[in-house]
């Protein structure tokens, strides 16, 4: 069975992602975390309307993460898979 791209490696213990495996893996996270900090340098960290675009770079990464993340996201127990 094809799982299409790879770029993120599961986490070990509990449920998510651990480091990208691949460059573009680091791409998606330098990009998100650009898009995060151009939102503070334009509205400040504090002001609400940063969350127009900090809510969907968020949501963003969470699909991007869910579908590249070896193996999918579940629960583990810390086995080697």
């Amino acid at each position: 069975m094809d799982e299409g791209p790879i770029w993120f490696a599961p986490r070990r213990y509990g449920i998510g992602i651990g480091r990208p495996i691949a460059w573009q893996g680091w791409a998606v996270l330098s990009a998100f975390a650009l898009v995060i900090g151009i939102a503070f340098w334009i509205f400040g960290p504090r002001n609400p309307k940063a969350a127009v675009l900090v809510v969907p770079a968020v949501a963003a990464l969470i699909l991007v993460m869910i579908r590249t993340t070896r193996g999918g996201w579940r629960w583990r127990w810390g086995g080697r898979e």
